[in-house]
């Protein structure tokens, strides 16, 4: 009698399933790691305060990440998003100096970063520029419009929606805080639950494909790069209430950590994969390594080098996953 046949198992298979749980658990087990650390060196770090603290961090930070998550997932990139949070603060406080009804001021410099993405959007989309170009040159546009509107000058004159949302508090929870959950909360649910949504992973995962489907991917393109520059201007107007004033180079220092944090969060900077909840490890991943690295009182300049070798570890994984996942 013959044998009968059977099903054997597939190695490859296997093995790509497991490269796949590992990327999307990675971080995770980081953070976890991390928090492990931490706090066996450090009695002080697994507190409520130092929680708090940490979220304060991270906060300016999650609500401009929220924007950059959606970039990343259509496989584009935003380059200026710091510029514009700055460029977004300066004009909030320069309408306010100008004596401008609240809350226009608000409003003005919302508007002023939503023009300058829509403006990444069109170069991007339309014209067929890569978007790393497009946001370099805008970088440099937001800066010196920041520059010229202040001459150099530091503004005290802020809205007072920016310095109650940027270091007031409610029930003891810091409002920046409450800000950077509710942008994430929206941020989530229009990408999970919103047929727009689709479209920025249908988008960013296989664009040919997307407009096959009838996906207009150009206005999807579009409109992340606008959806990128609002939730800069929202940071930024925010940020500057927390700073207490606004300067024309307030913000520019945040990019490489915003970016970041997205990636280091397991969202692919070749689109498709990721989403705010990865956002959100990613974000913790960076703040808990801060905070730590401060608690058990490392040197200023190795913490830098520390933080930066991370990141770079996390963009090579990024990039040898989305090699295999091609092959």
């Amino acid at each position: 009698m013959a044998n009968e046949p059977h099903d054997s198992p597939n190695p490859s298979g296997r093995w790509r399933t497991f490269l796949a749980k590992s990327r999307e658990f990675a971080p995770v087990w980081t953070l976890l790691a991390l928090i492990l650390f931490f706090s066996v060196y450090s009695d002080s770090f697994l507190t409520l305060e130092n929680a708090a603290n940490i979220l304060n961090q991270v906060a300016l930070l999650a609500i401009m990440g929220t924007g950059i998550t959606f970039v990343l997932l259509t496989a584009q990139i935003d380059l200026s998003v710091s510029y514009m949070a700055t460029f977004a603060g300066v004009v909030a406080a320069y309408y306010t100096a100008g004596h401008l009804p609240q809350p226009w001021p608000i409003v003005a410099a919302l508007l002023a970063a939503g023009a300058l993405g829509w403006i990444n959007g069109v170069g991007t989309a339309r014209l067929g520029i890569p978007s790393f170009m497009v946001t370099l040159a805008m970088s440099l546009i937001a800066s010196g419009l920041s520059l010229y509107l202040t001459r150099g000058r530091i503004l005290f004159d802020l809205p007072p929606l920016s310095e109650t949302l940027g270091s007031g508090r409610i029930l003891g929870v810091k409002w920046l805080v409450i800000v950077a959950a509710l942008t994430l909360l929206v941020g989530h649910l229009v990408l999970k639950y919103t047929r727009f949504g689709r479209y920025v992973y249908m988008t960013g995962a296989n664009p040919k494909a997307a407009e096959l489907a009838g996906v207009n991917t150009r206005g999807v393109v579009t409109a992340v790069m606008v959806i990128g520059a609002l939730t800069a201007g929202l940071a930024g107007v925010v940020g500057i209430g927390r700073l207490g004033s606004a300067t024309p180079t307030a913000f520019d220092g945040m990019l490489i950590d915003a970016i970041g944090a997205v990636v280091l969060g397991g969202t692919s900077l070749f689109g498709g994969v990721g989403g705010i909840p990865q956002t959100i490890v990613g974000l913790l991943i960076l703040g808990v390594l801060r905070n730590g690295l401060d608690q058990v009182s490392v040197d200023i300049y190795m913490k830098t080098l520390i933080t930066g070798v991370i990141l770079l570890a996390a963009l090579v994984f990024n990039i040898l996953f989305a090699g295999r996942k091609e092959a």
